[in-house]
C-alpha cells in the first residue's frame, strides 16, 4: 500500500464521483492500485482552491465498462475527511510539500502522483491542525501535538484518521464555523453564560450510513432540530425549502421552531452549501422512517 496526490477540479472533464469515485486514464492504473486500502490526498488547482482539501482511503479500482483506456477508483465514502484548513502547495518556508515539484508555480502536470510518507504527514498533519472554534480560544490538542513531531504523526496517522472522536470534533469546529454558529433551521444563534454557540453539527447523511465528515454533509442545529432531523421528523427538499412529518410534529411546535420563511438557512460561502445527493440521501433513507 502506498499514498498518492490525485487533481480534482471543480470542472473535471473526467466521470468524477466527489467522494464516491475517481475517473482516470489507464496510466495511472499502477500506482492507484497500489494505494487501495490506503489513504490519498486530494488536490484542487485550476478554477479552484489551489490546495490540498481532503484525505480518503481508495476501497478497490475497477475498469471503466464504456472506455477500455480509463479506470475509476473506488472510495470509501465513510473515511472521507475534511481538511479544517486548506493547505497550499508551498510550506511556510517556501518550498513544496511535494519534493519532486518546482517551488515556483507550474504543478506537474500529472493528475496522480506518489507522495511519500513523510510527505503525506506533513500535508494531513497542516490540513488537520486544530483552529479554534468559532467563539473559542486556540488551544492545544492531539493534532495540534502532533504537528510538532512529523514522526509522531507517522505512527499515529491511522488513529488520527479513523479516530471518531478527533474526527467528530474537527466536523463539529468546521460546521459550526460554516455557519456562523447560528442554526441552519431556526435561523437562531442562541449563546450560553459564557456566550459559546450552543449550535450542533448534525451529519445529513448519517455516519452510521456511510456519511463522510465534511461540511457538506452538515447542518448546524439547534439541540432539539438536530434530534428531529436526525430521527427523520424533518427534511430538506431539493429547493432548500424545510420539510415536515406534519402526521408526527404538531403545527404549533413548527411555528415556534422553524424560520418564518421555512427555508434554510445557507452558509455564505457556496463551497460550504448541503451537498445536493446527502440531502437526497436523507430525504429518502431517514426522514419518515422513525
Amino acid at each position: 500500500m502506498s499514498h498518492a496526490v490525485l487533481i480534482q477540479n471543480p470542472d473535471s472533464i473526467y466521470d468524477d464521483a466527489h467522494g464516491l469515485h475517481y475517473h482516470f486514464p489507464k496510466r495511472y492504473v499502477g500506482m492507484l492500485r497500489e494505494c487501495v486500502g490506503d489513504w490519498v490526498v486530494f488536490y484542487e488547482g485550476r478554477a479552484g482552491l489551489n490546495g490540498y482539501t481532503h484525505v480518503q482511503k481508495v476501497a478497490g479500482v475497477r475498469p471503466d465498462p464504456k472506455r477500455p483506456d480509463h479506470f475509476y477508483a473506488d472510495l470509501d465514502p465513510a473515511e472521507m475527511l475534511q481538511f479544517e484548513r486548506r493547505v497550499s502547495r508551498l510550506r511556510p518556508d517556501g518550498t513544496p510539500y511535494e519534493q519532486r515539484l518546482p517551488p515556483s508555480g507550474g504543478l506537474n502536470a500529472s493528475a496522480v502522483r506518489r507522495l511519500t510518507p513523510r510527505e503525506f504527514s506533513a500535508i494531513v498533519s497542516e490540513g488537520l491542525h486544530e483552529l479554534p472554534d468559532i467563539d473559542a480560544h486556540p488551544r492545544s490538542g492531539p493534532l495540534f501535538d502532533l504537528e510538532e513531531d512529523q514522526s509522531a504523526f507517522t505512527i499515529d496517522r491511522t488513529k488520527v484518521l479513523t479516530s471518531r472522536t478527533l474526527r467528530d470534533a474537527a466536523f463539529s469546529r468546521m460546521v459550526r464555523r460554516a455557519y456562523g454558529g447560528r442554526c441552519a433551521i431556526s435561523g437562531l444563534s442562541i449563546r450560553n453564560g459564557g456566550g459559546r454557540a450552543e449550535v450542533q453539527a448534525a451529519h445529513i447523511r448519517p455516519v452510521a450510513h456511510g456519511g463522510p465528515d465534511v461540511v457538506r454533509n452538515g447542518l448546524a442545529l439547534s439541540g432539539t432540530l438536530h434530534w428531529m432531523f436526525d430521527r427523520g421528523l424533518i427534511a430538506i427538499a431539493e429547493d432548500h425549502a424545510i420539510m415536515v412529518s406534519h402526521n408526527k410534529v404538531d403545527i404549533a411546535t413548527v411555528d415556534r421552531l422553524l424560520h418564518p420563511s421555512r427555508r434554510l438557512m445557507l452558509p455564505k460561502d457556496p463551497r460550504d452549501h448541503p451537498h445536493p445527493e446527502y440531502l437526497r440521501y436523507h430525504r429518502e433513507e431517514v426522514y419518515g422512517h422513525a
